[in-house]
């Protein structure tokens, strides 16, 4: 593998046979494992409009924490290359998922909302500035067929 390539492992193992299957639409369970070496186990199931449960992170979510968790990251890479001292980061991501006829869907967008807080108010504007580039940056939002807007809040050690 090349250095510049990066492999990466899940396994999934499905926990939802109630004793018959797949043999009807409602007679299995959506309940899975998520594991992966040195990790501990990811408890997933569908949303709860599909049969799922809701006490388990659904694939929907776990994309959105994947988008939202790649651009704080890219963020704070960011922020440092140009002197902007970030003290906190908070997000509330949000997506739309549309049906189709068929049964198929996709999502139709998602919208990360991050709040940053910055040590320092005269770098506001560029903190600001600087979602861009990590946007760009994001592997997870570059990967993805649709679009990602970001609706981005700051505030300064003096306002919080």
């Amino acid at each position: 593998m090349a250095l510049n390539q990066h492999r990466y492992e899940i396994n999934i193992n499905w926990t939802g046979n109630r004793g018959t299957g797949t043999s009807a639409y409602k007679a299995y369970g959506r309940d899975h494992t998520v594991t992966a070496v040195g990790v501990p186990v990811l408890l997933g199931s569908a949303d709860k409009t599909f049969h799922g449960d809701r006490d388990r992170w659904n694939p929907e979510q776990l994309l959105l924490t994947a988008l939202a968790q790649c651009h704080m990251l890219s963020y704070l890479h960011v922020a440092l290359k140009h002197g902007v001292v970030v003290t906190k980061y908070e997000d509330r991501a949000t997506g739309t998922l549309i049906l189709n006829p068929d049964g198929s869907g996709q999502f139709e967008s998602a919208t990360l909302h991050p709040m940053i807080y910055v040590a320092d108010p005269a770098t506001a504007d560029l903190a600001l500035s600087l979602h861009a580039e990590a946007a760009s940056q994001c592997f997870i939002a570059r990967s993805v067929n649709f679009p990602v807007h970001h609706e981005p809040g700051l505030l300064t050690a003096t306002q919080d």
